[in-house]
């Protein structure tokens, strides 16, 4: 690999530069990406996503959980929803929230491990 060096810093050469941007996802992939991020950046919303990694809930038992109304946790659900996060199933007349799959547990606990260190 050929080095080059600017005020002493090491600089890439243009094929190493192309191999690497052959390497990172298309612009609509990184706009989706930092969408998916972004809903992280909530702190209501990952206390909902923490409690649901604990168990399925109504609406009603994280607003109690979380002292907010339930109106505010059903706004902050639908954009989970939207961005798949939590899924949802019916039984009688009761909702319950989830987190939508495996990867949202493991993205939860990486974010925690990782902040824990």
């Amino acid at each position: 690999m050929e080095e080059r060096q600017e005020n002493g810093y090491l600089i890439m050469t243009p094929q190493e530069a192309a191999k690497v941007e052959e390497k990172l996802p298309p612009a609509e992939e990184m706009q989706d990406l930092a969408e998916f991020f972004k809903v992280f950046g909530d702190s209501t919303r990952l206390k909902i996503l923490l409690a649901l990694l604990c168990r399925e809930m109504c609406v009603n038992d994280i607003a109690l959980l979380l002292g907010m109304t339930q109106s505010a946790i059903s706004h902050q659900l639908r954009i989970l929803k939207q961005m798949d996060l939590v899924k949802n199933r019916r039984e009688g007349k009761t909702i319950l929230y989830a987190p939508a799959d495996a990867h949202i547990v493991s993205i939860l606990s990486q974010g925690l491990d990782h902040i824990e260190e």
